[in-house]
């Protein structure tokens, strides 16, 4: 193919070329891989050709040579070979070969290393860069296989009729398209990369069979079956939620609504749904998207019982679960290497994970995105979309079931008021929800009654806690929860959870709170909101500090769950005395106020209706705060016409405006063990020990980690935190004690 021999890689620790992968051989690789995965949203062709194209800079004598004085290590990974500028070659190629639309597949190929660049700006942009002096490359293009015109994909055809009448949502449609080009292209070479550099590992990776999904389906189906037919009105309602949602599995992909009250099936229903649309419509995967690693991790186990029967048939876990929380879970070679790139028929992830990779620049965090096309995502908790990055958001889950053919499920208890109307312009159209009567449902799963007791002291509320023999209360801060268990501690039974506590200790506290609760006796728990989701608990009584409409829905959700009282369970909502002390739920705890006031049951759906109306209808200031949509323009100029701003965007978005860091705690016996081992003088990271400590870490502020470097903290190996006498410094009851007044943070 070559007139003469360029090579892309070198074999580490051999200067024998023959041993070598050649240049042609890696393009038309990599070109191949990104034509299957953007096949899958109808880019195929402009998969192939970002592939193709990506290495041209390859060509040039100094890449060449540098592969000639280096094998000692890939020259693709190198940092050296980095400087040697090989990706700009060919996005100068893609806008001279395809007027205006190459540049979108030029951004892909700048960025295929570094990441995707902002359009224009100070220094290295994407402009910049087309018009930047490089090493004689042309050259070796002409033994390629000869470009093909071929018409723009639907999905860019699609936006660019949008031009006309909404500017902004045309570029913002097509940044959308160029991140996933991007996506395909950097699993595509990475994956090309390994195969040649790392053969050993690269067959660890699992081939899923074809029929995959149904072996899921048919496995969830028996699992379901085996827990019998009870008569009671709770097992009812939920035989109907299931019954509904394999009714609409038959649909056409699109958008979905699952209304469901806590407790009311929807995590398997869920499933049911997502694996036999998926099947029936030719789509990939199932995405499960939670706002909390609690939910995750919880969900997660449900669907590994569930789908037992299936991992076995299949000789692999289907689930995959990608989030910090990792530790103590057995995970094959192949399943790790998935991570990377979300190979898997269920892939169980964090809403920040899902929102910001869509959002993001770097090739790490893309390389997944191209997942999301073709697959059904279930979007658990939906309500949690902050309003500030809200149009944002409600733009990229809108594109995903218009441009990009999959499924987006809406599934929660407290469905917000994100559909289209005049008065929400940006909100989503077509949202068909599954059952037919949601308030008949919420009306057959009502096992709550809410009762609105107004201001109350901490005085007041603890002999109402002292009064009940099993009761949970949550609350707004840490500082508050420390302060009620201060007070109740003495009380038989009684526990505090909160995030200053490690997740392996509140595991352990988790599991003396359910022992009391099964065996009868006292329980009396003081914790903040990381107990409200995805934590299986049920407590006769609950309270509530005041907050937004969707955590009230949520701590009712821990109070009579199962439906066994004869009576309804009771939830108490207060407002604290100390409500400065909580200016981060305010625009919550206002709204479900204001409409409380109104209807006093939070419960009921016109009120949660109401509640979201208030919370983001009426913060339209608010909708793009970062301005994001900003940052994706279209030029009226051929030489330059797209400016996207990848690089401002993903330094813009982060759900979580978090100056944290990590400290591990030697909590337990094992928590010290695993930090005597980090301490060796010879300590080389390892993935296994790392992932174990994640269950042993706290999460502070940087203020207060700066106060207690070099004291109470310890820097090993100039990388780690770990806390230094935790006999002192981590109270077995309330967790990691620093800051005196304890008001860091929430939950």
């Amino acid at each position: 193919m070559e007139t003469r021999n360029y090579f892309a890689h070198s074999k580490p620790g051999t200067a024998n070329k023959n041993e070598w992968q050649r240049l042609s051989v890696h393009l038309v690789g990599v070109g191949r891989y990104s034509r299957e995965f953007a096949g899958v949203f109808g880019a195929g062709e402009w998969g192939f050709i970002a592939g193709l194209w990506h290495d041209l800079g390859k060509f040039s004598d100094a890449f060449q040579e540098y592969l000639k004085k280096s094998t000692k290590a890939d020259a693709h990974e190198s940092e050296l070979v980095k400087r040697i500028d090989h990706s700009t070659a060919g996005a100068i190629w893609a806008a001279e070969k395809i007027m205006i639309l190459g540049h979108l597949v030029g951004y892909a190929i700048a960025g295929h290393h570094s990441g995707l660049l902002d359009g224009r700006a100070v220094g290295a942009c994407q402009e910049n860069r087309l018009n930047k002096s490089l090493e004689p490359w042309r050259h070796g293009v002409e033994s390629l296989p000869r470009f093909r015109s071929t018409p723009p994909p639907s999905i860019v055809a699609n936006a660019l009729a949008l031009r006309g009448t909404d500017k902004k949502k045309a570029a913002f449609k097509l940044a959308l398209f160029t991140r996933m080009i991007f996506s395909c292209l950097v699993d595509a070479d990475s994956l090309d990369t390994e195969k040649f550099v790392a053969p050993a590992q690269n067959a660890e990776r699992f081939i899923w069979p074809r029929e995959t999904l149904g072996v899921l389906e048919n496995s969830l189906e028996r699992f379901i079956d085996n827990f019998g037919k009870s008569d009671d009105q709770v097992s009812r309602a939920r035989a109907l939620v299931r019954r509904e949602c394999m009714r609409r599995s038959n649909d056409a992909p699109g958008l979905f609504s699952l209304t469901v009250p806590t407790g009311g099936g929807k995590t398997l229903s869920s499933l049911a749904f997502a694996l036999a649309h998926a099947r029936k419509n030719g789509l990939k995967r199932v995405i499960y998207i939670a706002p909390f690693t609690s939910i995750i991790e919880q969900n997660a186990d449900v669907f590994r019982r569930a789908l037992s029967e299936a991992a076995t048939e299949l000789g692999e876990d289907p689930v995959l679960e990608h989030h910090s929380n990792m530790a103590n879970k057995e995970n094959s070679v192949a399943s790790l290497l998935a991570m990377e790139n979300w190979d898997s028929p269920i892939v169980v992830t964090t809403a920040v994970q899902f929102y910001e990779s869509l959002f993001a620049a770097k090739r790490g965090k893309c390389r997944k995105l191209h997942r999301l096309t073709k697959a059904v995502i279930i979007l658990d908790e939906a309500q949690t979309i902050p309003v500030d990055y809200l149009q944002p958001c409600l733009e990229t889950i809108e594109s995903l079931y218009q441009d990009f053919g999959s499924t987006v499920l809406l599934c929660t208890a407290t469905q917000p008021a994100i559909k289209f109307s005049k008065e929400f312009k940006i909100g989503l159209r077509e949202i068909q929800e599954i059952i037919p009567d949601p308030i008949s449902l919420y009306s057959d799963l009502r096992r709550v009654e809410t009762r609105i007791i107004g201001t109350q002291s901490d005085m007041e509320l603890i002999p109402r806690l002292q009064s009940e023999r099993q009761v949970l209360c949550i609350v707004n801060t840490r500082k508050h929860a420390k302060k009620l268990y201060e007070s109740l501690k003495e009380e038989p039974g009684t526990f505090h959870l909160s995030a200053l506590m490690c997740p392996e200790h509140r595991s352990q506290i988790l599991r003396k709170i359910r022992k009391n609760l099964d065996q009868n006796e006292s329980c009396r728990v003081i914790s903040t909101q990381l107990i409200e989701a995805g934590v299986d608990i049920d407590f006769p009584v609950v309270f509530r500090s005041m907050t937004g409409l969707d955590s009230l829905a949520q701590a009712a959700g821990r109070c009579n769950r199962e439906g066994k009282m004869e009576a309804l369970g009771i939830l108490y909502v207060f407002s604290p005395e100390d409500c400065a002390a909580e200016k981060f739920v305010s625009d919550r705890r206002n709204s479900a106020a204001q409409v409380l006031a109104l209807n006093p049951d939070p419960l009921q759906l016109i009120t949660v209706d109401r509640y979201f109306q208030l919370y983001y209808w009426d913060q339209k200031t608010r909708w793009d705060s970062k301005a994001i949509l900003d940052d994706c323009v279209l030029h009226n100029n051929h030489d330059f016409p797209f400016s996207f701003g990848f690089a401002t965007i993903a330094k813009k978005f982060k759900l979580i405006d978090d100056d944290s860091c990590d400290v591990i705690v030697p909590f337990d016996e094992k928590g010290a063990s695993l930090c005597k081992e980090l301490r060796l003088p010879a300590y080389v990271p390892k993935r296994k020990l790392l992932r174990s400590l994640q269950r042993y870490v706290v999460k502070i502020p940087r203020r207060i980690w700066n106060q207690h470097i070099g004291h109470a903290i310890e820097l090993v190996h100039e990388r780690y935190s770990v806390l230094v006498s935790a006999e002192i410094f981590y109270h077995q009851e309330t967790g990691l004690n620093l800051d005196p007044e304890q008001d860091f943070l929430q939950v």
